[in-house]
């Protein structure tokens, strides 16, 4: 007698549930998101490589050797490169997000959305402090593993205001740039597996998880 109103009962526990999840934690992030800043990091790195190769550079691996009348124009170049790959892979982001939040009926710029994009900002604002003085004291082998060590914690820090598997992304961000701290001369390859080959995967397995 009493079954359908204990069933009506646990379905409105469970929209409660789902509403008071959905406000404190920024569930909009889309598998395709990750996807795309994947695939736009293995572009720039890509980009990167093939000026390395270019004649008058001496390099090891992917670790430059410049000469002094080319090294302040070629490490501009980069910081350009970088720039324009950040740029681009969070305009990205920020359209794929957008849509799904869309499609959610839900707004992007809510609480958790908020409180998730101070976690991400200090630990990336160190890490880019950190880049630039590795850079002007010509420390260049130390910026990709700490863009990775950095952006690896912003990650594991920003995980308790959206999906847990963020997590597990910036965990192995982390134990990538602390791995390519021992190959000084690979630190490019790193940059591109750990932006890229893992945010590939991570969206993938995003979308499959939560989009599809």
């Amino acid at each position: 007698m009493n079954q359908p109103h204990t069933d009506e009962s646990l379905q409105a526990l469970q929209e409660i549930r789902s509403i008071m999840d959905r406000s404190a934690r920024f569930v909009s992030l889309s598998g395709w998101s990750g996807i795309w800043a994947g695939a736009v990091a293995l572009a720039g790195a890509a980009i990167g490589y093939s000026w390395l190769q270019k004649p008058g550079y001496n390099h090891i691996g992917t670790t430059l050797y410049a000469s002094a009348e080319h090294f302040d124009q070629f490490t501009i170049n980069f910081i350009l490169l970088g720039m324009a790959t950040f740029a681009l892979a969070l305009a990205g982001v920020f359209f794929f997000t957008w849509r799904k939040a869309k499609r959610m009926g839900q707004n992007v710029w809510n609480s958790a959305s908020r409180q998730m994009t101070a976690q991400l900002f200090y630990p990336v604002f160190a890490g880019s402090v950190f880049c630039f003085m590795f850079i002007y004291y010509g420390c260049g082998m130390f910026v990709a593993p700490a863009c990775l060590v950095f952006y690896g914690l912003a990650l594991i820090s920003a995980g308790r205001h959206t999906f847990s598997d963020i997590r597990y992304l910036g965990m192995l961000d982390v134990a990538l740039g602390c791995t390519a701290l021992f190959f000084p001369g690979g630190g490019l390859i790193f940059w591109g597996l750990g932006f890229g080959v893992l945010h590939i995967l991570y969206g993938a397995m995003m979308w499959s998880k939560y989009d599809k």
